[in-house]
């Protein structure tokens, strides 16, 4: 954070301007005048290097360079190696194996291993796995640890009030399992590949392809090779092309692919906007004396005021060793600029309930992640010429189950049975060269995944109210427990969380205590537990759409929240080299793919694209 007095004189001089201008209009007016002034002045430091913002056509670096890509065809080519994405394949080749049909299906996941991208908390409802393997357990599905206790909590600053788990509410997880959510998807990935499915983890696709019908053609793996410049390096190679009848986007939480399928498609036509949180994780060794395994704990209130959606969880993991995975989760709908979610969860470690579990514990992982909220109101068009939308990446979390891997395989499961029907039809009719597979969202909404979302349609958005925390926690007890979700209204979202940040002058800075590298730690150290890595010498994937943006606004009016919402330290507001002022530096390597930039700036001027293919963090069962 820093203090008014080392803004930029430039920055001054525009507030200073713009004092009469009333809170509800400051916010456009005042990005108008400063992205007037900024964008005039020669001093703004050049950030993005990256082609998507610079043309490597108008780049005469670029000039002779070979830019032909080799195409391959496949029957579906799924985006992501996720449940969702691992689950369709899965099913896809099962139905193929059943029937004897020859089916082509290739996976591309932009993690150099799969699962060594995936986080969760992760307590798995077992539904989906059982239908797409009932014989899991002889497989060796590594489902290790059944719930054996369930304990809900709200927190005051020194204080536990127990809340009893009634049975039917979401929180209650008879029957649920603790995994490592890592471990898991590698097993998936295991089961694919001895189906047949054709996995490449290492290969991040970048691109959209269509066919001159508009419909989707298939996907393009990103180009590497170029340098932190833009420039061409001797190793430059363009990506490949896979093409396919019908393309599976699973991309995870905020899909790069898929914010561009919105605008081409318009499928948030006639949906509510997305809504997200921020998941932060942990896993620690403690004291065998302390260890319960099956043990689930989650509680809600401190350290986040009434009016700040979120709450924590503590698993007991039950791994051959004393491990725990403990989190803390944020929803980016928060209004205060100065609130850092990395912080809060470390000062939710000190709280008298939790710190007993880990004192003379270790630990040994750290991760984030961004979660969808939206629920079934901000679920978008699933399907479109050539492709579909499948797991997390249109959104089927259930928010207060806090549970979104049976949904998102089953909605892959739906979609590899609708897909198979398509393609192996003696003659599929499509009015596009890409399949259109309709299909697909009639069975989900006939499924227990569209009435389990509906139940809980309401909960999240219940708590805008005055009361926050506590008003949604008495329209769940009512409306959920009693009703079960069978209320005849739907509530609405309040807009985008980009749009719910305050101007830093309204709010009051949040002063938060240092780490004590015993329960509390700070960023870079948590950060090297990810085992993040990229390619250094390549463009920075955090693109800025304008790069005057960040000090004109963003720190003008916000005082830089991308230093604080961002879990991994990538975003810092350093001195200029020369003269006044500040400018914005982007540590690209530090991202763990957590999207959270891209979704909470309050310029929407961050754009995430990948990065070279295999880079990010190497989680290693989280």
């Amino acid at each position: 954070m820093f203090p008014a007095s080392r803004y930029s004189c430039q920055a001054h001089r525009c507030i200073r301007a713009l004092k009469g201008i009333t809170t509800e209009h400051a916010a456009p007016q005042l990005y108008t005048t400063l992205h007037r002034r900024a964008r005039s002045s020669a001093a703004t430091p050049q950030i993005t290097t990256h082609y998507t913002i610079h043309p490597r056509e108008k780049d005469p670096r670029w000039e002779g360079v070979e830019m032909e890509r080799f195409a391959d065809e496949a029957d579906v080519v799924i985006v992501g190696g996720g449940p969702a994405g691992l689950s369709a394949a899965i099913r896809l080749k099962q139905l193929a194996n059943e029937q004897e049909k020859e089916l082509r299906v290739c996976l591309v996941e932009k993690a150099s291993q799969i699962g060594a991208h995936t986080l969760s908390g992760a307590c798995l409802e077992p539904s989906a796995l059982s239908e797409l393997f009932p014989d899991w357990k002889e497989r060796g599905a590594p489902l290790n640890t059944p719930v054996t206790e369930d304990i809900f909590s709200i927190l005051t600053e020194k204080h536990r009030i127990p809340v009893p788990m009634l049975p039917g509410l979401p929180m209650n997880n008879h029957g649920n399992y603790i995994v490592r959510l890592g471990n898991f998807v590698r097993w998936l990935g295991e089961q694919a590949e001895e189906l047949g499915v054709e996995l490449y983890p290492g290969y991040a696709a970048s691109e959209v392809l269509f066919h001159e019908d508009g419909s989707v053609k298939g996907i393009a793996t990103n180009d590497v090779g170029i340098a932190k410049d833009g420039s061409p390096k001797d190793v430059f190679e363009r990506g490949m092309e896979l093409h396919a009848k019908v393309t599976l986007f699973g991309e995870g939480c905020h899909g790069h692919l898929a914010k561009q399928l919105y605008k081409q498609f318009n499928l948030r036509e006639n949906c509510e906007p997305q809504t997200y949180a921020i998941g932060l994780k942990e896993v620690w060794t403690i004291d065998e004396k302390k260890w319960r395994p099956g043990r689930v704990e989650h509680s809600v209130g401190w350290p986040l005021n009434r009016n700040t959606y979120g709450g924590s969880f503590l698993y007991h993991l039950n791994e051959g060793e004393p491990l725990v995975a403990l989190g803390f989760v944020v929803g980016l709908d928060y209004s205060n600029p100065y609130l850092s979610p990395f912080r809060e969860f470390q000062r939710w470690k000190h709280h008298p309930f939790v710190a007993p579990t880990l004192e003379g514990g270790s630990r040994i992982a750290y991760g984030a992640r961004a979660l969808n909220e939206g629920g079934l109101q901000s679920i978008p068009k699933l399907t479109f010429p050539g492709g579909l939308l499948i797991g997390c990446s249109p959104g089927f979390m259930n928010v207060p189950k806090i549970k979104g891997t049976h949904t998102a395989m089953k909605s892959g499961m739906l979609a590899a049975e609708a897909v198979f029907a398509r393609i192996t039809a003696e003659s599929p009719e499509s009015e596009t060269a890409g399949l259109h597979v309709p299909e697909y969202s009639d069975a989900l909404k006939e499924s227990w995944v569209w009435k389990e979302l509906y139940a809980v349609r309401n909960i999240r958005p219940s708590f805008h109210n005055y009361f926050g925390l506590y008003g949604g926690m008495v329209y769940t007890g009512i409306f959920y427990w009693i009703l079960r979700g069978k209320e005849p209204w739907t509530l609405k979202h309040c807009g985008t969380d980009a749009s719910q940040l305050k101007p830093a002058k309204d709010c009051t800075p949040i002063e938060y205590p240092k780490p004590d590298g015993k329960l509390s730690f700070d960023l870079l150290s948590s950060v090297a537990l990810s085992g993040t890595n990229h390619e250094g010498d390549q463009p920075p994937h955090l693109t800025l759409r304008d790069d005057a943006v960040p000090v004109g606004r963003n720190l003008a009016v916000y005082d830089g929240p991308e230093q604080r919402f961002c879990p991994a330290g990538v975003y810092e507001y350093v001195p200029l080299e020369t003269g006044d002022g500040m400018r914005l530096q982007i540590n690209a390597q530090n991202c763990v793919h957590c999207k959270t930039c891209d979704i909470k700036d309050p310029s929407q001027n961050i754009n995430w694209v990948v990065p070279e293919g295999g880079g990010g963090p190497a989680y290693n069962g989280m």
